[in-house]
């Protein structure tokens, strides 16, 4: 049996961790970057499906 096995076990451990380490006036600024980088994360990953969508398109028009 693990000791830390589920998802929220390590959320738990990560902000006991961030109040520790960082200060409690931390935590917030700390979520809104995560939020950005996730923001622009799937923002990318969108880009590159509509460009892959494109090829996709343009090559079915040659044949």
């Amino acid at each position: 049996m693990a000791l830390i096995g589920n998802m929220w076990d390590w959320a738990i451990v990560i902000i006991v961790a961030l109040i520790l380490f960082g200060g409690a006036n931390k935590i917030p600024e700390m979520f809104r970057s995560f939020g950005k980088a996730a923001g622009e994360f799937k923002r990318g990953q969108m880009e590159i499906q509509k460009e892959l969508e494109k090829e996709v398109h343009i090559t079915a028009e040659k044949k």
